[in-house]
């Protein structure tokens, strides 16, 4: 049994969605999900100050995996906070996934507005949300091209998100932030690319903070390399840390399901099925699919009975 991803507009893009999850939740990682105020995790010295919005926004979406709660909250933190580019990267992301793709150009053009001024305050923050913008406008283009047009338009885009954080690299190459984010998104690339280094990429991972987010990176990258064992033992890790996440109790069925585990993996896709009406559809349905499969059932019903329950 093969397990099948149905090519839907929204995961003709799965391949780039996960890089930009990575690249945002990588990037967004001043703000602590168990902290009681906002702050940076990241640093233990010369913290950044991060907004209690900001902060709201970013626990609902990268540790509670809860897209609607985060979908309500952002327009709010944008409000108060219209200074952080993180709002608008987490808004770009979300018009990704709903496929709104004037939201997507539009906050990451916002984006990047916010995150060139920040350089002046902040020039490592700046150069960092000027990466995940630009990476932003690729997704756009990703979307509304399709794969084979917009393809060579994304990578070449990929080429600019480099050299900011390269340019972020000249001002602190030890940076743990950076770290975390380069290493997300050379770990997705050396998946695809047979010159690339994943040792590298996951050394700069194994260094990341919050755990769940370093972690998850590390098993998604593990799951695409076919190391089945090792996706497993970091996605435990990522759950230790946060166990109510939809979105890894989905990473772990999963793995699971690729290593033929398939009635181990039923408890964890309709675990994070309980978690339903806080996802996107478009990710309901592909987790109805994939249980389906895993219970031996042909593709194309599995695909009917994915749009029936969600419609």
């Amino acid at each position: 049994m093969v397990l099948q991803v149905r090519r839907t507009p929204v995961q003709l893009g799965l391949r780039i969605k996960s890089i930009m999850a990575g690249a945002l939740a990588s990037a967004c990682l001043e703000l602590s999900p168990m902290a009681a105020h906002a702050g940076d995790p990241f640093r233990p010295t010369n913290p950044h100050d991060i907004g209690d919005k900001t902060e709201a926004v970013f626990n609902a979406l990268f540790y509670e995996g809860n897209y609607a709660a985060a979908e309500s909250l952002v327009g709010e933190a944008i409000a108060a906070e219209p200074h952080e580019p993180m709002n608008y990267a987490i808004a770009a992301a979300l018009g990704y996934l709903n496929q709104d793709t004037n939201e997507l150009a539009q906050q990451a053009a916002m984006t990047q507005q916010t995150a060139e001024a920040l350089k002046a305050q902040d020039p490592l923050r700046g150069h960092l949300y000027s990466a995940v913008g630009i990476f932003m406008e690729g997704a756009h283009a990703i979307q509304t091209q399709g794969i084979a047009r917009g393809t060579p338009t994304a990578l070449r885009m990929l080429q600019r998100v480099f050299r900011e954080l390269d340019a972020a690299e000249d001002i602190d190459a030890n940076d743990p932030e950076l770290s975390l984010l380069k290493g997300f998104m050379d770990l997705l690339l050396a998946v695809n690319l047979p010159f690339a280094n994943p040792d590298q990429a996951i050394g700069r991972l194994q260094n990341g903070n919050p755990a769940f987010l370093s972690h998850r990176g590390i098993a998604i990258g593990m799951r695409d390399l076919g190391r089945y064992p090792e996706a497993l033992v970091e996605v435990d890790k990522a759950l230790a840390a946060a166990p109510n996440n939809p979105d890894l109790l989905y990473l772990k069925a999963q793995i699971l399901f690729l290593q033929q585990k398939y009635d181990d993996s039923l408890p964890f896709y309709q675990s994070a099925l309980a978690y339903a009406d806080q996802l996107p559809t478009s990710t309901a349905r592909q987790i109805t699919f994939e249980a389906c499969q895993a219970e031996g059932v042909d593709g194309d019903v599995c695909y009917e009975r994915s749009l029936t329950t969600y419609p």
